[in-house]
């Protein structure tokens, strides 16, 4: 197959179509990861984004049946500089191509996404088109460009909603605790991170009050998730139920549910000009003025702006962008990271260790 990559500069790309034959839209992201490809591929924050990686060559392990975020692949297509169709790896099941096309995504490779990547660095995320095809006769360029330019960004949408749970899901751990995790498109390793401290039971982001009350939890835990935090169907659920529960439990936020809890105790949030993706930012704690080494997908961040009682506790290194808060009079944190990822490779795990000790220091839980 052939491929268009069409972006909203301007900028029409021609390359090699992989996975399905189809015509997708969406926001030109970059992951910055050398690896991880499926982990990123299942990873519900993607949803309503083209996923290109900067590591030149994709596909060289191939995908396993271990290594899912989530039921299927969440972004809307993906953007390769080089796509390796014959993987060598002991617990390989598919190649990425044949994996895409499993779950009907369209992908492009033989292009510089390096070159890609300096532009979006440059002028910020931009909306884009790809398409693949077997005959190009029937694709109009012009008339690809000018939906791109004309269409809104995907954020725009209720994109949490597209990807959280629709029914609680009980599961069992190993301790008597239990952790609601409040789901706005949870990555799969939150929930085993979990599950050595505590029983987790997962909700859908809609979930009220009264009925994370009625499941008697020890804690909440409001996951990551795609799109703007201050999405008016977002706040007006997650945040609304937020708003009457977080003064009676321990609640922790990692990625989207940081900016959603930090938007409930009076902060504000902002685009980034082309986003944190990536398993190589540094981030600061400055409490004890240590350094670690983070995975990190999102496209919003928490402004700096001084809150009433709110304690920032973390910064990137690189920008300065808030990377963490603590509550100073309720058991009440949060990480615009994610903990359970290992670039470091475990370095941030002990904060679950920490969250389950706060739900002690509580009274609740055994």
């Amino acid at each position: 197959m052939k491929a268009l990559l069409v972006i909203e500069d301007g900028t029409i790309i021609e390359g090699e179509g992989f996975g399905a034959e189809k015509t997708i839209f969406g926001e030109l992201v970059f992951n910055t990861n050398m690896s991880g490809y499926q982990e990123s591929l299942t990873d519900p924050s993607y949803k309503g984004q083209i996923l290109m990686m900067t590591y030149p060559l994709i596909g060289n392990y191939g995908i396993n049946k271990s290594d899912f975020e989530s039921e299927k692949i969440q972004p809307e297509g993906f953007v390769v500089n080089e796509i390796c169709d014959l993987p060598s790896h002991r617990s390989e099941d598919m190649t990425v191509s044949e994996f895409l096309n499993k779950y009907n995504v369209p992908g492009i490779a033989d292009i510089d996404t390096r070159a890609l990547t300096i532009k979006t660095r440059k002028y910020g995320t931009m909306k884009a088109a790809l398409a693949t095809f077997s005959n190009g006769n029937g694709i109009d360029r012009a008339k690809l460009m000018e939906k791109v330019k004309t269409m809104p960004y995907p954020d725009s949408r209720n994109l949490v909603g597209d990807v959280s749970c629709k029914k609680a899901i009980h599961r069992k751990g190993k301790k008597k605790k239990r952790v609601v995790v409040v789901d706005c498109g949870v990555k799969e390793n939150i929930i085993r991170s979990l599950l050595p401290h505590c029983s987790v039971v997962q909700v859908p982001y809609d979930t009220t009050a009264d009925e994370i009350r009625k499941l008697k939890p020890d804690g909440i835990l409001v996951s990551n998730g795609p799109g703007d935090p201050a999405h008016p169907d977002v706040l007006s659920r997650t945040g609304k139920m937020l708003e009457e529960i977080i003064q009676e439990y321990p609640v922790m936020g990692i990625c989207l549910g940081h900016q959603i809890m930090s938007i409930v105790l009076g902060a504000k949030t902002f685009k980034l000009k082309f986003g944190h993706r990536g398993g190589n930012q540094p981030v600061k704690d400055l409490s004890s003025g240590k350094v670690y080494i983070t995975s990190q997908n999102h496209g919003f961040a928490v402004a700096p702006d001084p809150v009433s009682e709110m304690v920032f506790t973390h910064v990137n290194v690189n920008d300065k962008t808030i990377e963490g808060m603590r509550h100073e009079s309720l058991p009440v944190f949060s990480l615009q990271y994610h903990p359970e990822a290992c670039p470091g490779p475990k370095d941030s795990r002990y904060l679950f260790s920490e969250f389950i000790e706060i739900v002690k220091s509580q009274g609740r839980g055994g």
